[in-house]
């Protein structure tokens, strides 16, 4: 006798987004230094009907959250594992800037790994689609 395999936990969560009717969600990546370009793509792929999820901190940016070094050095690895945990949410990525750091390329192999359709503003900078010319865009993350 035969019994059905139970749901992995991502096709739990594919059947609850379609059971509460979730429209596509989006996870943004890129480096922070294209926040501006983020919050325009935000702008972009909630008028045409997405949830956007995105980085929420700029450690770059100077705040009382992560202005005392110590701090800014634990807060990272916290950051990144909640941005793997929208990668996992979301329906696709949306890869912002013209410019494929370590850290913006591990999210995308990572998405990838998932099955995640992943989209670029920038296709020309593609790690998969273009090898060499990502490596020496601009300064590294």
């Amino acid at each position: 006798m035969s019994y059905p395999r139970p749901l992995t936990p991502e096709e739990r969560l594919a059947d609850a987004k379609k059971l509460l009717r979730l429209p596509r969600i989006v996870a943004i990546c890129g480096s922070t230094r294209f926040m501006a370009e983020m919050t325009e793509a935000e702008l972009r792929e909630t008028e045409a009907g997405r949830i956007v999820v995105k980085p929420g901190c700029d450690l770059k940016s100077p705040h009382a959250l992560w202005s005392d070094p110590a701090e800014a050095e634990a807060l990272k690895p916290r950051l990144d594992e909640l941005h793997r945990a929208k990668i996992r949410l979301a329906d696709e990525v949306l890869v912002v800037g013209d410019y494929i750091g370590d850290s913006t390329r591990a999210e995308i192999a990572y998405a990838r790994s998932l099955g995640k359709p992943v989209r670029f503003t920038h296709p020309e900078v593609d790690p998969e689609a273009n090898p060499d010319v990502t490596r020496n865009r601009v300064a590294p993350e």
